[in-house]
C-alpha cells in the first residue's frame, strides 16, 4: 500500500492540558477515506510487529484475524465465544477465534473529529492481541492501559520505520478520543479503560520508551517468552 498514515502523536501528550481545541468539521465522514485509513492502520501495526517481534519476544509473530467493521445494531452481530459484540464498541476476541473488530458507528463518530481516531482504535485493539500472545509475567494488571501503551509503541515504531507520517494537528484529535469522548461509548468508558489522564500518559509512555516501557517494571523483553498461537 503506497498510502502513508497521516497522524502525528507527539510527546506533548504526556504533559498536555486535557482540553480539545475547536475547528473540526463535524459533518458525516467520507466512508472511502475512513476505510482507507482503517486499512492503512491495520497494515501499519501488523507490519511493525512482523518486522520487530523477534527483537522483543520468542516464538513467531502471528497476527490476529481482522474481522473489521461490524454493525452492532443489526440482527446479525458477530459473536465472540457465543456472545454478540457490543454496539458502539471496538473489540479483541481473545478466544481461539482471535480477531479484532470495531463497530462502524463508533468509527464514524470518532472520525468526525479527525482521522487519528481510527488509528488509535486499531492500534489499541491490536495491543490487546499482543497481550494475549504474552506470558502472564509480561502482562500488567491494568490491561487497558497496557493496550494504550502498546498502541503508542506500535504507531511510533511505524513512524520510525517510515511507514507513518506524523502531522501536528492529530494531538487534538487524540485528546478528543481519550478525553472528550470519555464515557460516551463503551470503547471510551473510564471505568473500564482508566481515566483520561492515565490513558494519555500510557500512550505517551509507549511512544517514548517503546515496547519495553509497556511491560511490568520487573521484567525485560531480553529473552522474554511469548505464547505461540
Amino acid at each position: 500500500m503506497t498510502h502513508q498514515l497521516r497522524i502525528r502523536v507527539c510527546a506533548l501528550l504526556a504533559t498536555a492540558v486535557l482540553a480539545v481545541s475547536g475547528g473540526y468539521a463535524y459533518g458525516a465522514p467520507a466512508r472511502d477515506d475512513m476505510g482507507e485509513d482503517i486499512e492503512t492502520a491495520v497494515e501499519a501495526v501488523d507490519t511493525y510487529w512482523d518486522a520487530h517481534w523477534s527483537e522483543f519476544f520468542t516464538e513467531t509473530y502471528v497476527p490476529p484475524t481482522v474481522l473489521g467493521e461490524y454493525d452492532g445494531a443489526s440482527a446479525n452481530v458477530p459473536t465472540c465465544d457465543g456472545e454478540p459484540l457490543e454496539d458502539d464498541n471496538a473489540f479483541y476476541c481473545s478466544t481461539a477465534e482471535d480477531y479484532v473488530a470495531w463497530d462502524i458507528d463508533l468509527m464514524e463518530f470518532g472520525y468526525r473529529y479527525g482521522d487519528a481516531f481510527v488509528y488509535l482504535v486499531v492500534a489499541h485493539e491490536w495491543g490487546h492481541a499482543i497481550q494475549n500472545r504474552l506470558d502472564a509475567e509480561l502482562q500488567t494488571v491494568d490491561g487497558e492501559l497496557q493496550a494504550d501503551c502498546l498502541a503508542g509503541a506500535e504507531l511510533e515504531g511505524a513512524a520510525q520505520d517510515g511507514t507513518v507520517v506524523f502531522d501536528s494537528g492529530d494531538v487534538d484529535e487524540l485528546h478528543t478520543a481519550l478525553v472528550r469522548d470519555a464515557d460516551q461509548t463503551p470503547w471510551t468508558k473510564e471505568g473500564d479503560h482508566g481515566s483520561a489522564s492515565e490513558r494519555v500518559d500510557a500512550f505517551a509512555a509507549g511512544q517514548e520508551a517503546g515496547v519495553d516501557g509497556c511491560l511490568p517494571e520487573e521484567t525485560s523483553t531480553e529473552g522474554a517468552s511469548a505464547l505461540g498461537r
